[in-house]
């Protein structure tokens, strides 16, 4: 067993022991989980080759979205809904920030606080929007909640992509400036107001340090011209992966951890030596609330908007003169069913396997 399943395997029981009285249950099911995917706890299907007769097992996968080995074909479906959505307009990435003196804040109140933080970007930018000096229309937006840094570190943030021009109350849609959506400093100001407003309602016993009043929260927009395609693609990647993959694991000897990251500023990748204690309790702040979406749709592409938005892009693409040729993509190869002993044959299941209880290691619950 290698990859996160091995480091779990090796220092779950430990880190289990010491803090499972106050972990979350979404924390120990991750790790359940982990433990579990594709082994034979997981049950399966017996294939058999139907030209050479070889049979091998092919066990389920967990589904857990904080497993490494998992979701990467929910990634291209979820890509393929989200581009069918997207306007023949200019796109905006934006990201809104929360200071470090409130990370141990959210970090213990993390179902409240996450809500929190994307629901105070969002009626921002959804006020300033509705504003005639900027917009002056109702805005699409998608938020994807991030919560991690490439080292691991806890750093809550929320991107969205945001359409660069809304739709008017009397049905009429307005453009945005080329490189201008709304202005950002004001947008900082407005968001603070509002998350701390949010904030002390979700949770009226807690005190806030006065210094997150005393410094300006870092609010990031950026047109993307054409390639709002290629922002919803960096988007996937938090979507259905997690904060770690396998081939970042470099090796897991005498309790230590090493893995890589790339640096954000410099873009040089660099190793990090961790405890496995400390290893586990990083990769498991990045495990959300149980029941937590951390995709989320507003304005048009709220639920409620679907049919507006069908008309938006019918109304667009008639004013769009050089329409765009999509490719179609090729279909997935399905190499992973031919049989690896004659290489010509297709494995078919033949017969189903059952799960079967889990125990190592020991005190992690399914």
């Amino acid at each position: 067993m290698s990859g996160l399943a091995g480091i779990v395997a090796k220092h779950g029981k430990e880190y289990l022991d010491k803090f499972g009285d106050r972990m979350l249950p979404s924390h120990k099911r991750a790790l359940g989980d982990i433990l579990a995917c594709r082994t034979e706890a997981m049950g399966g299907n017996l294939c058999e080759c139907d030209e050479c007769g070889h049979q091998h097992y092919a066990y389920h996968s967990c589904k857990n979205r904080s497993c490494p080995t998992c979701h990467s074909s929910d990634t291209k479906k979820w890509l393929a809904k989200r581009e069918a959505e997207l306007l023949p307009i200019r796109y905006f990435h934006m990201v809104f920030t929360i200071p470090s003196e409130l990370r141990d804040i959210v970090r213990g109140n993390q179902k409240l606080l996450y809500s929190v933080l994307t629901r105070a970007a969002v009626d921002t930018l959804q006020k300033i929007g509705l504003d005639p000096k900027f917009v002056g229309g109702q805005l699409s937006m998608m938020t994807v909640l991030h919560t991690w840094t490439r080292a691991l570190e806890f750093h809550p943030h929320v991107h969205m992509l945001v359409s660069g021009g809304g739709l008017d109350k009397d049905g009429v849609w307005r453009c945005a400036r080329k490189k201008f959506l709304v202005p950002v400093q004001a947008l900082s100001a407005m968001f603070r107001a509002r998350f701390m407003k949010l904030a002390r309602k979700a949770l009226p016993g807690e005190t806030f340090s006065k210094e997150v009043w005393n410094k300006e929260w870092v609010v990031f927009c950026k047109p993307t011209f054409n390639r709002a395609r290629k922002v919803l693609r960096y988007l996937g990647r938090y979507v259905h992966r997690i904060a770690i993959t396998n081939d970042r694991i470099l090796a897991t000897k005498d309790g230590t951890v090493t893995f890589r990251y790339q640096e954000s500023k410099s873009g040089t990748w660099k190793t990090m030596p961790l405890k496995g204690e400390e290893f586990l309790r990083r990769y498991l702040q990045r495990v959300l609330p149980q029941g937590f979406h951390k995709v989320r749709y507003y304005g048009l592409l709220s639920p409620a908007n679907r049919v507006v938005l069908k008309r938006v892009q019918l109304l667009l693409a008639e004013w769009q003169k050089n329409k765009e040729v999509e490719k179609q993509e090729a279909p997935e190869t399905t190499s992973r069913n031919i049989c690896p002993c004659c290489k010509g044959g297709m494995m078919l299941a033949i017969s189903r396997l059952p799960r079967k209880p889990r125990s190592p290691p020991d005190g992690i619950m399914a």
